[in-house]
């Protein structure tokens, strides 16, 4: 189910960097389906911050984002992650299907039109991450953002490549590699990152935390003392803050994703980066702190 909840989004600055969420699309999910290991009793111990915003009044739906952080530095503009993209074929998936969603004009209302863009940076290459990487022009899939680097993991690249990808977990993203990925990997726009991750430009790394895909990291952004850290797939809602044990049923290798989830939730409790998500409700941003041998969650 789609709904227009979250559309808009502040701007929040890091050092001299600027962070601002352009929503795609807002849908609710129900919480058995997102996570196998679900227990509705948490629903009771977290109410006061569950519902209303991250969970619908009946208990029966989370409610999820799916946006692109647009990343403002002295130098680049830089896009984090594409959502879905339009006039894609997902029949397995109504949710991705042949999409007509205003993400163009949103971004543009963000102040980023396609050939200001310098750089796209991919945490992974799953369907809601990487749509916008392409537009359909005169029947064929051609790069949106002409001027920009597309830079993404190597691993990622590889996997999704190859047969070994065709698998009942990632039955959401097939297709994806050919519509999405492929034609800017022809126009001659990528640049990809290696196993270790490392620095990329503009104080932004990539850190490797795979689990939820072969090769996912997430982004890290430091500027001026102050730390941002775009987490990508790590985790898709906040209730798993609570509960990092739970993996998302898109979390294709199990154990790597619960350790690189506490690996993500120990880096932003402990240098006090702020927590940018790809999935999380309301403002998708918050801080992580330490509560005794747990973890908290404060949306900003």
């Amino acid at each position: 189910m789609v709904n227009t909840m979250n559309v808009h989004s502040k701007t929040y600055k890091v050092g001299d960097v600027t962070i601002t969420r352009v929503t795609e699309q807002v849908i609710n999910l129900a919480p058995e389906v997102l996570l196998p290991d679900w227990n509705p009793a948490v629903v009771q111990e977290h109410q006061d911050w569950l519902v209303p915003g991250c969970m619908d009044e009946t208990h029966e739906h989370f409610i999820l984002s799916i946006h692109t952080w647009v990343v403002k530095t002295q130098r680049h503009t830089i896009l984090i992650d594409t959502a879905s993209g339009n006039d894609k074929e997902r029949p397995l998936n109504p949710i991705f299907h042949h999409l007509q969603l205003p993400y163009l004009e949103r971004l543009e209302a963000a102040g980023v039109t396609p050939e200001a863009v310098d750089y796209v940076l991919l945490t992974h290459l799953h369907v809601d991450h990487v749509g916008w990487n392409t537009r359909l022009v005169d029947g064929r899939w051609v790069p949106t953002f002409p001027n920009a680097k597309y830079v993404f993991p190597k691993v990622e690249q590889d996997y999704y490549s190859s047969p070994a990808s065709h698998n009942d977990v990632n039955i959401p993203s097939l297709g994806v590699y050919e519509d999405s990925v492929l034609p800017v990997i022809e126009a001659g726009l990528t640049e990809t990152i290696s196993s270790g991750g490392g620095e990329f430009i503009d104080g932004l790394s990539f850190l490797p935390t795979p689990g939820h895909s072969i090769g996912h990291m997430s982004i890290s952004l430091t500027s001026r003392g102050e730390e941002a850290l775009f987490s990508g797939d790590v985790m898709h809602h906040p209730i798993q803050v609570y509960r990092p044990e739970w993996n998302s049923v898109f979390c294709e290798f199990a154990d790597q994703a619960r350790a690189s989830r506490l690996w993500a939730l120990e880096y932003a409790a402990q240098r006090g980066a702020t927590f940018f998500s790809t999935h999380f409700p309301k403002s998708s941003a918050g801080l992580v702190t330490r509560k005794g041998d747990q973890f908290d969650w404060r949306f900003i």
